[in-house]
């Protein structure tokens, strides 16, 4: 999580969301690491999530992301739910829930039910308050400006 966090506070320097991803291998070894470029590159996709999962599949030459975890700073939305479950990822350890956006826990439970055709493991709430923080001081001087 602790480079999911570096990931999350260089996205705020350059003025993007301060989100941050980072994918593992079974044995911890890190395969990819991004951070949010939406306003960067002008793509609405252009999440943290999709970035380090692009970034993955291409590392390993392969879609599958089986035997991975993805670590994040901020609950994922639909979009990067859609894609952990398309990409079979194992396990989402995230730190802040998103109460507005959020799709694994806190809105619509994505990867948790019987109903899709892949179930993910899960862990929220890890270092929830340092990524919490870093959120809200990026928003706080967006408003103050």
């Amino acid at each position: 999580m602790a480079l999911a966090i570096r990931e999350a506070e260089y996205a705020a320097s350059v003025g993007e969301v301060p989100v941050g991803a980072v994918i593992v291998d079974g044995n911890g070894a890190v395969i990819s690491a991004a951070h949010n470029l939406r306003e960067s590159i002008s793509d609405a996709t252009a999440h943290a999530e999709i970035l380090a999962i692009r970034h993955a599949c291409e590392t390993i030459g392969n879609w599958r992301l089986s035997d991975t975890s993805i670590y994040v700073t901020l609950e994922p939305c639909a979009m990067c739910m859609g894609a952990i479950i398309n990409a079979r990822m194992r396990r989402v350890v995230f730190g802040a829930h998103d109460a507005k956006s959020g799709a694994l826990l806190s809105n619509f439970g994505i990867g948790t039910g019987k109903k899709l055709n892949h179930r993910v493991e899960f862990l929220g709430g890890v270092c929830g308050e340092q990524c919490e923080k870093i959120l809200e001081d990026f928003f706080r001087a967006l408003r103050n400006r």
